[in-house]
């Protein structure tokens, strides 16, 4: 499920989409050198023509999907000299120079998508937030957590070092589900102490039997470290079953 602490998103995979191992690769580029084009393609009688073309679709595959803009004459010529121990136009130092300041480039255009993002849903939060605790049945925690009593049961209360059993679903603001375990028919177990602040608070105000609507902000939920699923200052809405305490 979602609901383990400590979830974040990765910044640093924008150059691992189109890398390849070392080894593989190399191997992989000298072969894909002996075919060209798709005009080869109904003529491909050897081993190594079969196996050129075939590294060939996988390294084109992986760099259409890396999403770099790449200039393919340029591809092309330096694996013709690479693989044929020509000069070539950079030395090691100028492509790792190259690599280096793309890869920066990515990775500040990711952060500060993520950071605009992270924004948006704060404010999105906030006034979903004030507007929510203005509410019928909505009622709110000292910490800024509100929930709403759906089914109030007759059982006990867990402590926060219980290990609980529970069904839920989570869904975003826009009503998109992020987690359910009702989507996968299998009831979860976790200790209160495992999960979200937010779950940790919740359920320790539910008697067993008892099914709550919860609306945590994110301060009390991933805060800016929210799975992709889920985003940057996210506030979640969860309807918690809560089924019996181990």
């Amino acid at each position: 499920g979602i609901l383990a602490v400590g979830a974040c998103i990765p910044l640093n995979k924008l150059w691992s989409n189109i890398r390849m191992n070392r080894t593989i690769k190399t191997c992989a580029l000298a072969a894909a050198v002996l075919v060209s084009g798709n005009a080869l393609a109904a003529e491909l009688e050897t081993e190594a023509q079969k196996l050129g073309y075939v590294f060939g679709m996988e390294i084109g595959g992986q760099l259409k999907q890396g999403g770099a803009e790449l200039d393919i004459d340029s591809l092309t010529a330096a694996l013709k000299a690479a693989y044929k121990g020509e000069e070539l136009a950079l030395t090691p130092e100028q492509a790792t120079t190259i690599r280096n300041e793309y890869i920066a480039a990515r990775r500040a255009e990711a952060e500060k998508a993520q950071a605009n993002m992270a924004a948006t849903n704060a404010a999105e939060g906030d006034t979903f937030l004030l507007e929510n605790a203005q509410k019928e049945g909505v009622q709110v925690t000292d910490s800024g957590l509100q929930y709403q009593v759906v089914t109030m049961g007759e059982g006990p209360k867990p402590a926060a070092t219980d290990t609980v059993t529970v069904h839920y679903r989570g869904t975003l603001l826009n009503g998109t589900e992020f987690d359910s375990s009702y989507s996968r028919n299998q009831e979860a177990t976790f200790g209160l102490n495992q999960v979200i602040p937010g779950w940790t608070e919740g359920l320790q105000l539910m008697p067993v039997g008892s099914t709550f609507k919860f609306f945590i902000p994110a301060n009390l939920a991933y805060g800016p470290n929210g799975p992709p699923s889920i985003g940057p200052n996210a506030t979640l809405i969860f309807d918690v079953e809560l089924l019996g305490i181990e």
